[in-house]
């Protein structure tokens, strides 16, 4: 099939190269003409394991291409998703400025029947104001369909999640739209739910919501287990055998962020207000998240008693690993506190230090993870790299005029880091 994908954030750019990779013919749509130009010659604007390589195999195969044209994208399409950003407005709404351009775009491009697909994570009833704005300002007065087709992606497995989904959601507002729909996702062979626009908007953001009230419940019990000296890992896995349950998003850390759930989670509460429900649960959820890095701040403070002039090593500046997204990084809010509590800093990440760098000034980048710890009074966890599990722990142990670790990842184990003569600390634990 011939796509058109509006948009090459994480969303845009995986979808289309791997839509591309099944065998479709993609076009990748961007405003930003430097973006474009980066990806046609070859290069990359975003870190995800295997789309690198997945972007080139498919440009050198003739099924992916970039254009900073709509009406070219729209022309070569049958089909045409809105991947666009959806960020978030200081009240906790969403922004849907970028949505409404590109369907007044869309509108004045179409010339014959078009699939228009909101890839886009957006209220719901969506669907019907694009709709609406298309055809108000489509000249032609061509049929279309607008069909809602939420993305499940996690940041840093999205060539993973899109190419095995566990499930396709695709929601109509006609029958006709839904036989290409699932010619469409033939190739990855998982489940399809065909429902109402409403239900599918809303099936995102329940989703996201709901994940992130299982992070913060298992934090909310970190808690207890601080203060009765159990283990929150052993009690998460004891949880997590229960099938009805599950182990996954049960990692008691500093909590979530990311450019989804904080935004997703907001969002969610705005939409229940704006049709007079009050959805306290997930406002607690809010709470129990800012709190659990409060938390850490405070444990980190109650070791070194004075932060100011302490010179301390993080490790980890992604909100999470693989991934090179800083955007509502929990580590690079840790990061801004304690530069507030009049520390210095040496910090470390695998592949997120250039993006860090445009939002946090006034650190010391350190190339190596093994070199972050030198002269610091205290070394601290932020992101869960896998690559940090392997820190040379005798060497970083030397480096630092003490030997204080605290884990906000929960990475190490505490009796062990106790045998080997580390003050250590971390959380639930």
């Amino acid at each position: 099939m011939k796509l058109t994908i509006i948009g090459t954030g994480y969303v845009g750019l995986v979808t289309g190269t791997c839509f591309a990779e099944v065998g479709h013919h993609v076009t990748c749509v961007d405003n930003d003409a430097a973006k474009v130009k980066l990806l046609q010659d070859g290069g990359i604007p975003i870190y995800e394991p295997g789309l690198e390589e997945l972007v080139r195999k498919n440009v050198s195969a003739g099924r992916l291409s970039f254009t900073a044209s709509t009406t070219e994208g729209v022309e070569k399409s049958d089909v045409v998703f809105i991947a666009v950003p959806t960020p978030p407005q200081p009240d906790g709404s969403v922004d849907m400025s970028f949505i409404e351009r590109v369907a007044r775009e869309i509108a004045g491009a179409v010339t014959s029947y078009k699939i228009i697909v909101d890839k886009s994570t957006v209220p719901v009833k969506t669907g019907d104001k694009v709709a609406e704005t298309i055809k108000r300002y489509c000249k032609a007065k061509v049929e279309f369909d607008v069909v809602s087709n939420p993305e499940f992606l996690r940041e840093g497995f999205a060539v993973e999640d899109l190419m095995k989904p566990d499930r396709v959601v695709i929601g109509v507002r006609s029958p006709r739209p839904v036989a290409a729909m699932k010619q469409l996702y033939a190739p990855f062979n998982a489940p399809i739910i065909v429902t109402d626009i409403s239900s599918a908007e809303l099936i995102k953001h329940a989703s996201n919501s709901f994940l992130a009230l299982k992070i913060s419940y298992i934090n909310a019990i970190s808690v207890l287990c601080e203060a009765t000296g159990a283990n929150v890992q052993e009690v998460a896995n004891g949880m997590g055998m229960d099938e009805r349950i599950g182990r996954r998003f049960l990692n008691a850390s500093l909590g979530f962020g990311g450019s989804c759930f904080p935004k997703d989670l907001s969002a969610f509460i705005k939409i229940s207000e704006q049709t007079g429900c009050d959805f306290r649960l997930l406002k607690e959820v809010q709470r129990i998240n800012a709190e659990q890095m409060d938390r850490f701040v405070k444990k980190i403070i109650e070791t070194l008693w004075v932060l100011k002039d302490k010179k301390i090593g993080v490790l980890g500046l992604a909100f999470k690993q693989n991934t090179d997204d800083v955007r509502s990084s929990p580590a690079i809010e840790l990061c801004e506190r304690l530069l507030k509590e009049g520390a210095t800093l040496r910090v470390h990440d695998p592949k997120a230090m250039e993006k860090a760098k445009a939002v946090l000034p006034g650190v010391t980048y350190v190339d190596d993870m093994n070199q972050v710890a030198e002269g610091c009074d205290a070394l601290v966890v932020a992101t869960e790299w896998d690559e940090f599990k392997k820190l040379d722990l005798d060497r970083a142990r030397e480096a630092l005029t003490h030997p204080i670790m605290l884990d906000g990842r929960n990475l190490f184990d505490p009796q062990e880091m106790e045998r080997q003569g580390w003050i250590y600390k971390s959380i639930g634990r």
